[in-house]
């Protein structure tokens, strides 16, 4: 592709819980969950884990900031990184942030305010100087954040809701789906759909399938799941996502060679990773 429609996701969180830095997870990476998409110029960013502050510090130096935020659901793993978010304490900064798992009940602005009440926070509501917009969308919405980029989405299977992605650019597509737990009987119809045909599955790979049975319920998934999703919807790229904080990078490996054996061509996140779809 030539630089002026350029499509790639950058990884600045992949594990999923909590947090787990240290020198057993150095090579795959110690942050919770935050990609970077890049659409031509335009910057998208899924999820606000601890990898936020990490991206904040990157774009930062780059001159303004305006991008979207979108959120796959709010549990503290995937939104740690929002009060150390340094582009909020820029004037110029401009984001909008989306979720759709909260209405009717709530609202995603309420919630992302009350996480800076705490002035502690490096960005709190005191520092916060960003021009910030929300908007909550119903899960099954198509969006147009930018012009020439679609956002669809689909329900994910995961306790309080949560919303997976299909970002669609210059005729390529990369799918985020993350915090969802397989069902019996095959992949749901509506998430086959969204990943039809993609060009990169992000999938949520926390357990093994020997760890599996003792976490039904919790809301996560396997890499053979993701394998098999892959393979009905006739996608190409599989991306292993969301691991574990318990499996260290001798693990991970382990899981890298598997899934690679299962089908090739798939590749582990870790972070720092390009991908372009």
């Amino acid at each position: 592709m030539s630089a002026e429609v350029e499509f790639f996701v950058r990884f600045w969180g992949v594990r999923g819980s909590i947090p787990c830095p240290g020198a057993a997870t150095s090579r795959y990476g110690g942050n919770t969950s935050c990609l970077e998409i890049r659409c031509g110029g335009r910057l998208l960013i899924f999820d606000a884990g601890t990898g936020l502050a990490e991206l904040g510090k990157h774009v930062r130096g780059d001159g303004p900031l305006d991008a979207d935020l979108f959120l796959t659901h709010t549990h503290y793993d995937h939104i740690w990184g929002w009060p150390h978010f340094s582009p909020g304490l820029d004037k110029d900064t401009r984001l909008n942030i989306r979720a759709g798992h909260l209405i009717p009940e709530y609202r995603i602005q309420d919630l992302m305010l009350g996480l800076l009440n705490d002035p502690l926070n490096p960005l709190n509501s005191e520092t916060l100087r960003a021009n910030i917009s929300f908007e909550d969308f119903v899960i099954g919405d198509t969006l147009k954040p930018r012009p020439g980029i679609e956002v669809r989405t689909a329900h994910l299977n995961h306790p309080n809701r949560a919303s997976g992605y299909r970002i669609e650019f210059a005729g390529r597509s990369i799918c985020y789906l993350t915090d969802h737990e397989h069902t019996e009987g095959g992949p749901d119809k509506a998430l086959v759909d969204l990943t039809r045909g993609a060009d990169l599955v992000i999938y949520d790979s926390t357990y093994t399938d020997e760890e599996y049975p003792n976490h039904v319920g919790w809301g996560h998934s396997t890499w053979r799941e993701g394998v098999k999703l892959c393979e009905i919807a006739e996608a190409k790229k599989f991306v292993v996502f969301h691991h574990d904080p318990g499996h260290d990078d001798t693990f991970m490996d382990r899981i890298a060679r598997d899934v690679t054996d299962a089908r090739p061509g798939s590749v582990v996140a870790r972070e720092g990773l390009v991908l372009r779809p």
